[in-house]
């Protein structure tokens, strides 16, 4: 993604609504340039335009969260995919951080294959070089992800060394989720793998879902961004968790 569209999508995450010429203005381009940037963007599901403007969209799926602290996700995300070889096969679970993971190793690794849950990430990396595999399932409409027993079916069919996860936080169980059907599905999916990866900003260190995904002990690393507080880090550290700093 380039630096303009980041821009973007930065000023859209704070304003919620702003028009085609306030961006021209914003970043020095022609109305032309920036009509041009948000058809892009609109057609990878990461904005709305309206009569003149770019808006957030208003749900709360995928696409409305990566515009929240995008520059930190992609940072994140970034910093994992050096973790990513040609020719991998992987899992990847639904998330913002997720997303933009899928969209890098896509974007620079080679013969690489994505195992998701994610209907948001299939179609978000689907012009991209990746081989994508979709597991079957109940979609959940609005967060674009599939859940439920055939989520666990389909996943015992894969043996992967890597199974990449978001979080909602983290109380002293490990990390939580806010919504009992995708915690079901991650945990379905990490047992096909061999090591479980957290893709998180460290905010989420302060927060708590409602709901366990994985004890501390069946997490293998956590990439963050550098925000991370020495307490946390001394907590993972005695919990056997690696954490990366983006």
């Amino acid at each position: 993604m380039r630096k303009r569209d980041s821009q973007i999508l930065d000023a859209l995450g704070v304003r919620k609504k702003i028009s085609v010429q306030e961006l021209a203005e914003l970043l020095n381009v022609s109305d032309v340039t920036i009509r041009k940037d948000l058809s892009v963007l609109e057609s990878n599901g990461l904005l709305k335009r309206e009569h003149g403007f770019a808006v957030l969209p208003t749900s709360d799926d995928v696409s409305t969260r990566l515009l929240f602290n995008y520059e930190t996700k992609r940072r994140i995300a970034r910093k994992t995919a050096e973790s990513i070889h040609d020719g991998e096969t992987l899992m990847i679970e639904s998330g913002s951080c997720c997303a933009l993971l899928a969209e890098e190793i896509s974007t620079t690794r080679r013969d690489v294959t994505i195992i998701t849950n994610s209907v948001f990430i299939a179609n978000f990396v689907r012009h991209k070089a990746a081989r994508i595999i979709l597991l079957g399932g109940e979609l959940q409409q609005e967060s674009q992800v599939m859940v439920g027993s055939l989520v666990k079916k389909c996943a015992e069919n894969f043996s992967v060394e890597k199974f990449f996860m978001g979080t909602d936080g983290f109380n002293e169980r490990g990390a939580m989720s806010g919504d009992l059907m995708r915690a079901e599905a991650v945990r379905d999916m990490s047992e096909s793998a061999r090591r479980a990866i957290i893709l998180t900003e460290s905010k989420k260190f302060s927060q708590f879902g409602v709901v366990p995904l994985l004890a501390y002990k069946q997490i293998d690393t956590i990439f963050t961004d550098a925000d991370i507080s020495a307490e946390t880090k001394k907590l993972f550290a005695s919990k056997g968790v690696t954490v990366v700093e983006a």
